[in-house]
């Protein structure tokens, strides 16, 4: 039995048995997405520097996922378990003068999503007003601060055409968020000193757009 399928398996018991309240709280409301029998992994997050892994499972008809974070993956038991937002961070560059050919031109980066001013939006009839990149390097799952550091490390690759997609198309980071909607504590996202530095460099500026998703928690008292 691999890692993987270790760590898998000390969290689909923990899904079963529910032995954790935070786990009964969370599926009183909530489904864990199952295929052939199994839970549904969203990821297997291997990419923290202290060594710890993270197992995302998807949450049926929603965004955010359930992460069972192993702090010592050679012991089972030393676990933590949370909802993680839906977490996207990536560039937008936006011009109503220049083409999708142009904007793509300026940078090496492939975008994720993209638009051409003139163009049909997504065989509907409605017309682009303007041209779009969106360069998205980790649409994984993930928690906010790793993929602004991803995107960052991404973005370095090319500095100089990061600063000509700010000049010429206003280019900036985003950052959608979509949390759990438990019991209306949602949290919020931190930007690191090193972070904010590094965006400093690139000239870019950074939008959150926060949204509150999913079924509320019970009370107590409810059955």
């Amino acid at each position: 039995m691999t890692k993987d399928d270790q760590l898998i398996l000390a969290a689909t018991e923990e899904l079963e048995a529910q032995t954790w309240g935070v786990t009964q709280q969370f599926l009183a409301v909530h489904e864990i997405v199952y295929e052939e029998g199994r839970p549904k992994v969203a990821r297997v997050d291997y990419d923290k520097k202290d060594g710890s892994v993270i197992i995302y499972f998807a949450v049926k008809g929603e965004r955010f996922y359930f992460a069972f974070h192993f702090h010592n993956p050679g012991d089972l038991t030393s676990m933590g378990i949370y909802v993680e937002p839906y977490n996207a961070v990536y560039l937008v560059a936006v011009s109503d003068k220049l083409s999708l050919h142009e904007l793509k031109a300026i940078a090496l980066f492939n975008p994720l999503r993209e638009g051409n001013k003139g163009e049909w939006k997504n065989r509907r009839p409605l017309v682009e007003k303007y041209s779009y990149i969106h360069i998205e390097p980790n649409p994984e799952a993930s928690a906010f601060g790793d993929k602004l550091e991803k995107l960052l490390d991404f973005l370095e690759q090319d500095r100089e055409g990061v600063e000509r997609l700010v000049k010429d198309a206003g280019a900036y980071i985003q950052a959608t968020i979509i949390f759990h909607n438990g019991n209306t504590m949602l949290g919020g996202p931190r930007v690191s000193m090193h972070s904010i530095k590094r965006m400093a460099l690139l000239s870019l500026e950074i939008d959150f757009d926060l949204y509150a998703e999913g079924n509320s928690f019970k009370e107590d008292n409810e059955d």
